[in-house]
This record gives C-alpha cells, structure tokens and sequence, in this order.
C-alpha cells in the first residue's frame, strides 16, 4: 500500500469524531461497571448508585503495587530461556506500514507506530498478553479468596466463573504464538485503543462477573452447574478446533490433520480454508467465544443485566471486527474472498448470521 493509498483508505470506528466518543465513553464505561457491581441495586443502565470520593480513587500503595507488578510482567518477558517465534512475513520484509491520516486524536486512538519497540521489548505484544490478562487473574481469584472470608467459603457460582476464565487466560498463554496472526498484532497500531483495553478494560470488566457475585451471592444448583460446564465446554470445543485448525494449516498445509481440507488458492500464493470449521461459518472461533462468554455469565443469574454486559460488548465487538477483517480480507484476497463468501455465507452464526 503506497502512502497515497493509505491516506484514501477509510477511517476505521467512525473516523476522528467516533474515536473522540470512545475514548471518553470506554473509562467512563469502565468505572460505571466497576461502581454497579458493588452497589445493591446494581444495575446496568441507569446512574450508578453513589460516587467515590477522591480519596477512593487514589492510593500511593496502590499505585506501588501496580508498579510492582508492570515490573514483575516486564522481568518475565525478558527472560532469556524462552521461546521465540516468527509472526507473518510483511510485504516490506520487516514491518508494516500503518496509515497516518494526520487527525492526532484519530493517531492517538488507533497509534501511530504499529509495533513500538525498546530493543527487543515490543510494548504491544508485552501488553497484549501479560499484565493485564493474568492482572485478570489474579483479581478473580483475590474476589474468591475475599468471598471466602466473608462467608466460610466460594459458592459454586465463583468456583465456575474462576474455573471458566482460568481456562481461557491459560489457553492464551499456552497458544501465545498464535496471537501473532491476530488483527490486534498484524493491523491495528498501538494507541490508546489497545493500551488502556490491555491494561485496564480487561482486567476490571472481564472480571465483572466475579465481582457481582462477591457483592451480590446467587444460589446455584449442581444441575444447572453441569448444563453451564457443557455449555462452556462446547464452547471451547469450537474456539480451540477452529484456531487450531487455522493455525496448523497456516504452519504446514501438509500436516496430516490439516492435508485433506478443501482450499481456494489466491493470488497472493496463500490458500484459503473452505472446509472444516471454516467451511461451517467464516469465523469459527467467534462463535466458540460468544459461547463461553454466555457460560461464564449464566453462573451470576438472571435477576440482573449487569453480569451480562461482556456477552452483549463482546458481541458488538466481535460483529464489528469480523466486518474490518471482511474488508482487509476483499482488498488483499480479492475474487478468491468473493468466492469463498458465496461458499460460506454465513458470518459467524449458522443460518442465522
């Protein structure tokens, strides 16, 4: 893409004016969650119920510890006995080029430098992975602990939902190297988008519904408990299938469980996956999330929209990733895309969306 081309190319999240929105609304959003959860009403919409003071938002042994732990997370990923793994070859042969429209806030946003750098430090690959996903962690299992003093011992509700997001941190940081193919780490620049959603969003609304139950105990029934279990089960059934799949084929198309699926060759010389979980629907792996996402609220009830509110974000934002990538995958595949989306025509959902 030549400068030219990427000064015409179309502004992503509604241009300087959506950004402006979004980085208002996204803290906003984030202390709204933060002040439901532990309020009695607790409710989604609607004013929270009470306002900090200022002495609440601020702590030197807080601000300490969270030192600390940056710290600790950058000491862990500069050890030198760790593996280290090639991304996607780009056409410069060393970076890609991400388009600069000029607009600071829109640049602030998004970030202007795609793969910021100290040395070997890649600031967004430390942050897309490290302190704020095992930050995430360690607060779910600080709100078990807390549960524990409060009433004798976790109920089953926050056994499930630590157990459910323990899995999935754990499957990031097993699979780590397959976030190198992501649209976080190939496309989008390192902004305020990805640096407060690492560091901040994750870590304090990922964790919410953990923090509904320590504020607000739901009675939980061990059948009920075994149909959410299935139910995150199935889900992670078809996100590891289908990522599996995508990336052992993008590794070796010869591997054996891989070798015998239907593929549309392109003219970039790359083939496209038209069978398998990737002939059932064109983003396998969104689906297998959206599923567990649902398994790790049903734990928290019914009585409230509150705990739901990542399954209703992450929906709008996985409907709004998978149409970037349709518009990246058209312009870099072309004819071959247009192909395969009249193989597949379903998106995420089968024969619904």
């Amino acid at each position: 893409m030549t400068p030219r081309e990427a000064s015409q190319a179309p502004l992503e999240f509604g241009g300087p004016l959506g950004v402006t929105a979004m980085l208002l609304l996204l803290p906003a959003t984030m202390f709204h969650l933060l002040l439901a959860a532990r309020s009695g009403p607790a409710r989604l919409l609607g004013p929270p119920a009470y306002l900090p003071g200022l002495e609440e938002l601020w702590s030197p042994r807080v601000l300490l510890l969270l030192f600390i732990w940056l710290g600790l997370q950058v000491a862990l990923y500069l050890l030198p006995a760790r593996k280290v793994a090639e991304g996607l070859e780009l056409k410069d042969k060393n970076r890609l080029r991400y388009p600069i429209n000029g607009n600071h806030i829109y640049d602030f946003f998004l970030g202007r430098e795609l793969n910021p750098r100290l040395g070997s430090f890649d600031f967004k690959y430390f942050c897309e992975l490290r302190p704020g996903l095992i930050g995430w962690v360690v607060i779910n299992l600080a709100l078990l602990m807390r549960e524990a003093e409060l009433r004798g011992s976790p109920s089953l509700a926050m056994w499930l939902v630590n157990g459910f997001q323990l899995l999935y941190v754990g499957d990031a940081l097993w699979y780590e190297e397959s976030v190198l193919t992501t649209m976080d780490i190939i496309h989008d620049g390192f902004g305020f988008m990805l640096a407060f959603g690492d560091l901040a969003w994750v870590p304090f609304t990922y964790s919410l519904q953990a923090q509904f139950l320590l504020y607000h105990p739901q009675p939980l029934g061990m059948p009920m408990a075994l149909l959410i279990c299935l139910i995150k089960a199935i889900g992670y059934y078809i996100f590891r299938g289908a990522n599996s799949q995508k990336n052992t084929f993008r590794k070796n198309p010869s591997d054996p469980s891989v070798a015998g699926l239907e593929t549309i060759p392109t003219a970039t010389g790359r083939q496209l996956l038209v069978s398998g979980w990737w002939g059932m629907v064109r983003h396998p792996n969104y689906l297998g999330d959206l599923i567990m996402a649902l398994a790790w609220s049903l734990p928290c009830g019914v009585s409230h929209l509150l705990p739901y509110f990542y399954l209703l974000y992450f929906t709008a934002l996985l409907v709004h990733r998978e149409a970037r990538d349709e518009q990246q995958c058209l312009r870099k595949y072309g004819r071959a895309w247009q192909e395969y989306c009249q193989r597949v025509p379903y998106r995420i959902l089968p024969y619904v969306y």
